[in-house]
């Protein structure tokens, strides 16, 4: 396992402080599950292909834009 310094507003201490003593826990192992809970949505986000999308739409990609934007 590595270790890396990170600075975190006094604020944030207090509030993952308080956060690790109510569930009994070590600060440590609340930062290793947020960075897990993190990178789990942010990947997922990156593996999203959003090329080709809408090759199987049968209205035009503007046709579709104009009706959404009628009903402001």
């Amino acid at each position: 396992m590595s270790r890396i310094l990170v600075d975190l507003p006094d604020a944030q201490v207090e509030e993952l402080t308080a956060l690790a003593e109510a569930e009994r826990r070590p600060r440590a192992a609340v930062i290793r599950e947020a960075i897990d809970a993190y990178i789990a949505q942010h990947k997922h986000a990156l593996d999203v292909d959003v090329f080709a999308l809408w090759k199987d739409k049968k209205l035009d990609g503007l046709e579709y834009q104009q009706e959404l934007r009628s009903e402001w």
